[in-house]
């Protein structure tokens, strides 16, 4: 994909190419084609994008390799626009254009609910080529099109049908010009979607004789196969995340039940077979899956499948490996969830929502900074997120949307902790990055949400009233709270906060993006600006100390009820101690084990190990049973699961078994037991080693160059080696701390 921030003078038309139908029944592919001569070929780009998702072919060679093209936007308001440097493709006399339109994100099925149609019931295509800076090419009423070609049916969720019998195409016809104007057309800036690994299938027999295949990682993407077969005999594939508790192929754990006419998430693929080989990889749909369950009537002695996975092309930047092959599995489940998820926008999981949660983000970010170059993936939901946010400043739950807005869906959106995402998203970037960029372009976002929570905090309950701070109190409006803790009923609570707020929660997140907003003014150089979240952050937290910790001090048996204040900075003095203290008393009554949810748990152990007890937090960290981070691992899983007992000690599964957000503890690998931490270019390393693990090493190619941080226990002693791309400063755990120059520094502790 050519990198370009200009789009063409367009004298491309959009073109229509089905014939008028009503948009309730599913449409084959469509295919379009132009043929055209040229002198010579020079300099050539092609410009394009589309209703739906688009496949091109120049003179019989896939122009370019960005897959499910043009991506997932908010298309009434933003559509991305390809430019693809297509020189090589070109030919002096006759050339053909041969593009594919599928449903994708534009009107096949979407999110939980599967709504479709959800930005038109129409595919059209724009497209313009231009040679040595003219345009020699472009889509209008000369083009023909055809709905009679091999891809019967195409959906994201639903699936791909496809009839080789049918790759010789005929029924073409005149397309239809239609005028949808060019006003939300943007250059794309983001990296593309990409093939990326590749896992090959083994098959097996199922206890109940069904033929499934094992692909050995859970991931985002879809099935080659490949088969000697005969004409008409057909195969079809279900793909699912895991077996169930009779070893059988299973799609339960995300099965939505009825949706709509459509059927729930099949994740289905139906091929009909030519004579002779078959060689098929899907265009138009992505599945989550480890496993597929294999229907055919064909002989399968050799045939081939192998998964692909598919997501934003974003470069590894974070190796992790330690003592303990648990943990260093750990790593990498959470290094798969993340490219299973992060398709274009930040997901949620890859079978059953699929949707850019602003929640997952705000909580996984810190960690995926490390772990992946994502800063244009994220760069660009960041746009999706303003282009959704409300005139009176709320930030929507999921960006871009996945339905239509209903009663309910108006309700539950601004939560505390969601909303927060635009500010600390941004954050992490800078942190990361130190590009003062993505908090300018964010900034009239943020201030407007805030401006947002300040209007909720004015409108404090009566039960509030002899709080004298109750004014920048939130105990209204809805909130998740800390969602999906252990041994709570996440819908009484969720029904508790639409009733009664969670003022501790959604206090806090105000308190910490007032607080991160008073910085990042001072950083864009608006100091009145700066000042006014000073002053707004200590009268939140004021509030928040009255209303939450009466006495000056936290009355909870919640684990999440301490590791948030000690996470932001609300607490003062000796009740810092005090917390940590209480914390972990908690986690040692509960056995060492974890209670805590969504948005509290990627800071436990941080902020245990920073308060006096690595113990503790390395008890947590090497916990095997649920709920703990090792306990899915010891289940065999690849990726993270959304709940921590996804597939229960009997065997059985329910949700979703590849949600990065668990996986945020992989952020605390890097910055807490390797102690490598990067502020907008300063950066300081701070190891927290523990004899339990025996060694832990890391490295991140960040943006200032290669960091790596290692120590090892080596008898009497405990040895670092550091790797320091610029100047840090270095704290061992005994205290010894100093300023170090760029290079390789060794150090160690006598024990």
């Amino acid at each position: 994909m050519k990198q370009t921030t200009a789009l063409p003078a367009w004298r491309a038309k959009w073109i229509d190419p089905e014939p008028p139908h009503d948009g309730k029944e599913r449409q084959p592919a469509a295919y379009l084609r132009r043929r055209f001569s040229l002198e010579r070929a020079e300099d050539a780009t092609l410009f394009i994008t589309c209703h739906g998702l688009y496949e091109a072919h120049l003179n019989g060679r896939r122009v370019g390799d960005f897959v499910l093209a043009p991506g997932v936007d908010d298309y009434n308001k933003r559509l991305q626009v390809q430019a693809y440097d297509v020189t090589s493709l070109l030919r002096p006399g006759e050339n053909e254009l041969l593009v594919t339109l599928g449903d994708g994100w534009y009107r096949g099925n979407n999110g939980i609910d599967g709504v479709h149609n959800l930005f038109g019931k129409d595919l059209a295509l724009l497209c313009q080529l231009e040679a040595g800076g003219a345009p020699v090419l472009v889509s209008d009423e000369a083009w023909e099109a055809s709905q009679e070609g091999p891809i019967r049916q195409n959906d994201m969720e639903l699936g791909e049908t496809y009839d080789a019998r049918r790759e010789e195409i005929g029924g073409w016809h005149p397309v239809a010009v239609k005028d949808f104007g060019y006003a939300n057309l943007v250059a794309t800036e983001t990296v593309p979607i990409r093939e990326q690994e590749t896992f090959p299938g083994r098959l097996f027999t199922a206890p109940n004789g069904e033929k499934v295949i094992d692909f050995g990682q859970n991931l985002g993407g879809y099935v080659r196969l490949q088969i000697r077969a005969k004409e008409g005999q057909r195969l079809t594939l279900w793909h699912g995340e895991t077996l169930d508790e009779n070893g059988n192929f299973t799609q339960k754990n995300f099965d939505p039940g009825p949706r709509n006419k459509f059927g729930g998430i099949p994740q289905r693929i139906d091929y009909i077979c030519r004579e002779g080989e078959n060689d098929y990889t899907p265009r138009f749909c992505r599945f989550g899956f480890r496993y597929a369950k294999v229907e055919t009537d064909a002989d399968l002695t050799d045939a081939r499948f192998t998964a692909v996975a598919v997501y934003s092309a974003m470069e590894q930047t974070g190796f992790f490996s330690c003592g303990n092959e648990d943990v260093n599995r750990l790593f990498l489940n959470s290094l798969w969830s993340m490219r299973s998820n992060f398709c274009d926008i930040p997901t949620d999981c890859p079978t059953r929502e699929r949707a850019g949660w602003t929640g997952d983000a705000a909580l996984f970010a810190p960690t995926a900074v490390y772990l992946m170059d994502c800063y244009p993936v994220l760069r660009k939901w960041l746009a999706e997120c303003r282009l959704a946010q409300g005139k009176d400043g709320l930030v929507q739950n999921i960006a871009p949307p996945i339905g239509v807005p209903s009663v309910i869906s108006n309700i539950i959106q601004g939560s505390a902790g969601w909303g927060d995402a635009c500010v600390l998203v941004p954050w992490a970037l800078y942190e990361a990055y130190g590009r003062e960029e993505i908090l300018a372009e964010n900034y009239d976002m943020m201030t407007r949400w805030l401006g947002f929570v300040e209007k909720r905090a004015k409108k404090s309950r009566l039960s509030n009233r002899k709080n004298p701070y109750r004014r920048y109190l939130v105990d209204k409006g809805f909130h998740f709270g800390e969602w999906c803790q252990p041994d709570v009923d996440n819908a009484l609570a969720m029904r508790t906060g639409m009733s009664q707020g969670a003022p501790e929660v959604a206090t806090a997140y105000f308190y910490r993006s007032a607080s991160l907003m008073s910085r990042i003014a001072q950083i864009l150089n608006r100091p009145q600006d700066a000042a006014r979240y000073r002053a707004l952050a200590e009268n939140i937290k004021k509030a928040y100390r009255f209303a939450c910790m009466p006495e000056g001090r936290i009355t909870s048996d919640r684990q999440c009820a301490f590791v948030r204040p000690l996470a932001f900075g609300l607490l003062e003095g000796d009740e810092i101690r005090a917390a940590a203290d209480a914390l972990n008393a908690l986690v040692e009554k509960n056995g060492y084990h974890l209670n805590t949810g969504f948005l509290s748990t990627p800071d436990l152990c941080r902020v245990l190990a920073e308060n006096g007890h690595v113990d503790t937090a390395y008890r947590l960290l090497l916990q095997e049973e649920a709920p703990s981070w090792l306990y899915a691992v010891k289940k065999g899983a690849t990726t993270i699961w959304e709940t921590w007992d996804g597939v229960r000690s009997d065997g059985t599964v329910h949700d979703s078994l590849n949600h990065y957000s668990y996986g945020a503890i992989t952020g605390w690998l890097f910055g807490g037991v390797c102690g490598i931490r990067l502020q907008a270019g300063r950066l300081t390393i701070r190891p927290c080693p523990h004899p339990s693990l025996g060694r832990a090493e890391a490295k991140w190619r960040s943006p200032v160059g290669v960091i790596r941080s290692a120590w090892a226990y080596e008898g009497n002693k405990l040895t670092f080696d550091f790797r320091l791309p610029i100047p840090a400063f270095i704290e061992l755990p005994n205290g010894k701390h100093y300023e170090a120059r760029a290079g390789e520094v060794q150090d160690e502790i006598l024990l």
